[in-house]
């Protein structure tokens, strides 16, 4: 299963991308996990993981148009590909199964 391993924060930046759709990209993928998650993370911290992402086959891009806001430069967005979905798919049903493992427990304060 080497290569196909999937981080928290890999997976926060997946589920991330997915929910965002055809508007994910650096920047909004960043705030999304900050506001979503109330993880504050480093642009070079997500750029990094969306770099192993694309290298696992889990994601994969396309370059919007340069726009004058951003002084010509053009956006990188994300998407998920089949592999990411699988993966993601796995991951919450292998949670999930592990979770109804946990007995009943009365915490108590």
């Amino acid at each position: 299963m080497k290569g196909t391993y999937l981080g928290e924060f890999e997976e926060l930046v997946l589920l991330a991308i997915g929910a965002l759709g055809n508007e994910a990209y650096g920047v909004a993928i960043k705030e999304f996990i900050a506001e979503k998650s109330g993880r504050k993370s480093s642009i070079g911290a997500l750029h990094s993981a969306l770099s192993r992402l694309e290298g696992k086959g889990f994601v994969n891009t396309r370059i919007g148009e340069a726009t004058k806001i951003r002084g010509g430069r053009r956006k990188k967005y994300y998407n998920i590909t089949i592999g990411g979905q699988t993966v993601l798919t796995r991951a919450n049903s292998l949670r999930n199964e592990l979770y109804e493992m946990i007995p009943k427990l009365n915490f108590t304060v």
